[in-house]
């Protein structure tokens, strides 16, 4: 259908409705990796949220929060009238389920309201979609509804990519309460989708050697600033039923982050901004490419940290620091250290003891990998991960410790006001910005353009239909 893999990965991405493994740990992206960006605003206060690991199961009082469907669902009732197509309750539940599934998002009482919003606005664009492909393809004599063959193909990839058999996945929908046939119908309309879109836009895209001299121009002079990756989730006001509601959700979606959703599939599930389709990721952006807000919030985030939720004009948006590149000229430095808490006013005797404690120690780190286990084996002392910073941005016996030491190389005691310090340099790095390929901004340039006009598509059939939730 598709004429490379490039293409399809762009086709993928403008359609902004992938699904998201159901693996946390096999999660990956399958459209291009540097998404259009769109500007984000973020605060300078940030949630310790370092990479989060595969999602543990929630306390009992958070669980299913899903209503148990009756034996006749299938006649429950109305959910919603899409251009007088119904959207049965059954269905709508049926996606929340798979919504649960897919993102990683643990149901309870505080996030069911928003949960049920985004599986009913899926379904309610889906329905628009499927309508529009009748349309087309009625006038056009054509089917372009995706053949059975096709939406098995792609339920094999999903299954592969969460090292599963077919059996295996359809095993584990059984058993949260999903119907196959749920997931069957999602993928028809998105393969669909792509194939109107890639028909009625694909050849009009045209990215030209200028575009592509001209991102990898204004790359190379953003070599001197700092680079971010971010990841942003942006929840649309309108969308959400209101700014508070956006709040609201934002502060949940956090919450489920922090217990172990997987960042890209929240993103692809629940966010409005074009970059949810590649799981959030904004791509590499510069200080002055940013808002204010954004420049700050980031300068004072460490990798894999969530940003607080922020409000902007018209929504709100979570910004994940994905990594970090320092300026030209700069240098990235990653420490760890084995520390004795001390207040600042304890006496010549304690700092002493734990200095000795300290310098005891020092000899058997051998390296960053061993901090945490020499540190276990002393009574009082702790370890810790400083993650990587510019050595510019340390302060005092730090940034002369990261200055001076090479990698593997370990401090002699630094006595701070809240402790004593051995501090250990894991790697250094030179800074400066990494430069995609002529390919792959070329690939980016080409997935932006169509992504707008999906977009556009949906949005006007949205305002032409008569769409009412009971």
């Amino acid at each position: 259908m598709f004429t490379s893999p490039r293409r399809r990965a762009a086709l993928l991405a403008a359609a902004a409705m992938l699904l998201p493994p159901l693996s946390a740990a096999n999660a990956q992206l399958r459209a291009p990796r540097a998404a259009p960006r769109s500007r984000v605003t973020a605060p300078s206060v940030s949630l310790p949220s370092e990479t989060p690991p595969a999602a543990a199961p929630a306390p009992a009082a958070a669980e299913p929060a899903l209503p148990a469907l009756p034996a006749n669902a299938l006649n429950e009732g109305v959910a919603a009238v899409v251009n007088d197509e119904i959207i049965s309750t059954y269905d709508l539940r049926q996606r929340m389920r798979l919504l649960v599934l897919t993102s990683g998002v643990q149901p309870t009482q505080d996030n069911l309201q928003q949960l049920e919003q985004q599986a009913l606005r899926g379904l309610v664009d889906e329905h628009l979609q499927v309508q529009e492909l009748r349309k087309v393809g009625k006038r056009q004599k054509v089917d372009l509804l995706a053949e059975d063959k096709e939406v098995d193909d792609e339920i094999g990839d999903l299954a592969k990519q969460n090292n599963l058999t077919f059996a295996q996945m359809k095993a584990s929908f059984a058993a949260s309460g999903v119907d196959i046939q749920t997931l069957r119908d999602q993928i028809r309309t998105q393969i669909s989708w792509q194939r109107l879109i890639s028909g009625l836009y694909g050849s009009r895209v045209r990215v030209g050697d200028d575009q592509v001299t001209g991102q990898l121009q204004r790359i190379s002079a953003q070599a001197s600033q700092a680079q971010y990756q971010v990841g942003e989730i942006f929840l649309e006001a309108n969308r959400a039923g209101g700014m508070n509601q956006a709040l609201a959700g934002a502060n949940q979606l956090i919450a489920q982050l922090q217990q172990g959703a997987p960042f890209p599939a929240v993103a692809r599930q629940f966010s409005s901004a074009p970059t949810a389709a590649n799981g959030g990721d904004a791509g590499w952006i510069s200080a002055a490419q940013a808002a204010p807000e954004v420049a700050q919030a980031l300068e004072n985030l460490r990798v894999g940290q969530l940003s607080a939720p922020i409000q902007v004009n018209d929504g709100v948006y979570v910004v994940y620091l994905r990594d970090k590149q320092a300026a030209s000229g700069q240098t990235m430095v990653s420490l760890k250290q084995l520390a004795v808490r001390l207040d600042k006013d304890a006496t010549a005797d304690q700092v002493a003891g734990a200095t000795a404690a300290l310098k005891a120690l020092r000899p058997q780190i051998t390296g960053c990998d061993n901090v945490e286990a020499v540190a276990g084996k002393a009574p009082g002392v702790v370890a810790a991960d400083l993650g990587e910073a510019e050595i510019n941005d340390l302060r005092g016996p730090f940034k002369e410790a990261a200055q001076q030491l090479n990698a593997n190389q370990v401090s002699e005691p630094i006595r701070t006001d809240v402790g004593v310090h051995l501090v250990a340099v894991c790697s250094k790095r030179a800074g400066g910005a990494k430069v995609p390929s002529r390919a792959d901004i070329q690939n980016r340039l080409y997935a932006e353009q169509l992504s707008v006009m999906s977009r556009r598509y949906l949005r006007d059939l949205r305002t032409s239909a008569t769409i009412e939730a009971r």
